[in-house]
């Protein structure tokens, strides 16, 4: 459990960072984070951390796969916990 503690933290600080980071290549014109990348580490569990860089930042607000698809990530993923812990805390 506290494993899986550490992961969250660290995948939603990564998460957060990259969407800063991907925000400030974009302001520079340079090498941009692919959107894929973005939406695999909210997949992976970074959904809060990619959800909060992305209003911090103000980086993909416009886009409709990242307005609406990051939000149903971390509601999935919740419902997944919520499911596992249903089925296993029995």
């Amino acid at each position: 459990m506290k494993a899986l503690l550490i992961y969250l933290i660290a995948v939603n600080c990564l998460a957060f960072i990259l969407y800063g980071v991907d925000k400030h290549r974009a302001r520079s014109h340079v090498w941009r984070i692919p959107e894929r990348t973005l939406i695999a580490i909210a997949a992976a569990g970074g959904s809060i951390g990619a959800i909060a860089g992305m209003y911090v930042f103000r980086h993909k607000t416009q886009h409709r796969s990242f307005r609406y698809g990051l939000p149903l990530i971390f509601t999935l993923q919740i419902a997944a916990v919520c499911i596992l812990y249903w089925k296993l805390g029995r």
